[in-house]
């Protein structure tokens, strides 16, 4: 292929990088992890928020448990159906079906993890949370987003009064046996290893066991920043960097998300870019395994340059 002049600078053509290259394409394998975006809708209003979420933001609705289970009887009749079920927002349990949507996914098979502050609106449901993990022992997993290992980091992300009532609900999800995990943010200028001790002290302190050395245990997200100016992935980087194409989130993820005001919900590539129309896949699962050209800043930052995935490990 000849170059092609990019007058619109970097991430700008689906195909080529703003210095002739071809963009690296990540090939569709198979769905491991379907996610659902529950809805923007938030307790909080966090600092650098990829999604925006807040207690304002509707721009994605209430997913209903209807249309969950749509998708659920789709991926049930995959040829290799997902391993698991995401539920992901804002946070996930303001949403009225939330408890529904996981039983649901429970009751077919899936195994479930479910990202949360672990505050009060996951506080309203803890007897149905537990009716389900008696249920369906094994299959359910939470992740508790804790940004730091002291109340200063986390709360000048999250907002004041928001760390003793994130470390109550984790506790309580200890106590009571569900499995869980923590994820942090690496925006604190210390390294992997600092940060992990820093969370088992903390950790230790309220009598909770997790090893933090373990990744999927504790999740270091990568910062994301949507005026950064990270580098173009082209083909050359896979061996450039010594990772592979199988090894992105989109890979073997989709996401369905339901806009404002839509008849239904739509399937988009991952969980980073619920709003971008070049990532959006169509209205089916079936649509949606298609390659993904890594045209965003945050194909870069998040998930090749920071080798991160959202879903469990």
């Amino acid at each position: 292929m000849n170059q092609i002049e990019i007058v619109n600078g970097k991430f700008s053509h689906p195909q080529i990088t703003a210095d002739g290259a071809r963009r690296a394409v990540v090939p569709f394998l198979r769905l491991d992890t379907l996610w659902f975006n529950t809805g923007t809708l938030c307790n909080l209003a966090c600092v650098n928020c990829y999604i925006e979420s807040s207690p304002k933001n509707d721009r994605l609705a209430y997913i209903t448990r209807a249309e969950v289970r749509r998708f659920l009887d789709e991926a049930a009749a995959l040829a290799h159906p997902p391993v698991e079920i995401g539920f992901t927002g804002g946070e996930p349990f303001m949403n009225p079906d939330m408890i529904g949507m996981t039983e649901d996914s429970l009751a077919a098979g899936f195994r479930v993890l479910i990202l949360t502050n672990a505050m009060k609106p996951m506080h309203h449901v803890k007897a149905a949370l537990e009716e389900l993990q008696t249920r369906f022992p094994g299959q359910l997993s939470l992740r508790v987003s804790l940004d730091g290992y002291t109340q200063s980091t986390h709360e000048e992300l999250r907002g004041p009064n928001s760390w003793q009532p994130t470390l109550d609900g984790l506790s309580w999800l200890y106590a009571n046996g569900f499995d869980i995990s923590l994820a942090g943010r690496t925006i604190w200028g210390e390294d992997d290893e600092e940060t992990r001790a820093g969370f088992g002290e903390l950790l230790l302190g309220l009598g909770i066991t997790l090893d933090v050395d373990n990744p999927s245990r504790l999740v270091l997200f990568p910062e994301m920043d949507a005026a950064g100016d990270p580098p173009e992935i082209t083909e050359q980087c896979w061996s450039i960097l010594h990772k592979s194409p199988a090894a992105v989130m989109c890979a073997n993820s989709r996401m369905v998300v339901k806009d404002k005001d839509a008849d239904r919900p739509r399937v988009v590539s991952c969980t980073l870019l619920p709003y971008d129309e070049d990532f959006a896949m169509g209205a089916t699962l079936a649509e949606a395994m298609q390659p993904v050209a890594l045209n965003h800043r945050f194909c870069a930052q998040f998930c090749v340059l920071g080798g991160a995935s959202c879903s469990a490990g």
